[in-house]
């Protein structure tokens, strides 16, 4: 059997993970993932951003599809930008059956919706 890097990783493990924007600045961190109980594809990753030391900040789905990992930084690579994350769709309380609201989020992020 010939070994080969890993490149699974557990849900709990993402969780605290800096993503980085276009410029290489940190955009936020990783809070939590969202998988499609369907198809088992991980559907987003819930961002935070702002705030000061995690206090008072903003929390917003993002597909899957736009980040990257970097093993050179120890996180993901994103083309998001701070502006686009404050614009993007926010969430309501039942956003995660509202299809509606996953097509204007893919859409804002240009990427095709995760269940096509």
């Amino acid at each position: 059997m010939q070994d080969h890097a890993s490149t699974l990783v557990a849900a709990d493990d993402v969780t605290g993970t800096n993503v980085y924007g276009p410029d290489g600045s940190k955009v936020g961190s990783i809070d939590r993932v969202m998988i499609d109980k369907l198809s088992g594809k991980v559907a987003y990753a819930i961002m935070t951003f702002g705030g000061i030391l995690g206090i008072g900040g903003s929390e917003r789905p993002v597909p899957w599809g736009t980040l990257t990992y970097d093993t050179g930084l120890g996180g993901f690579r994103t083309n998001i930008t701070k502006e686009q994350l404050s614009d993007a769709p926010s969430t309501s309380e039942r956003w995660t059956s509202d299809r509606e609201w996953e097509e204007r989020t893919h859409l804002t992020y240009g990427l095709p919706p995760y269940w096509i």
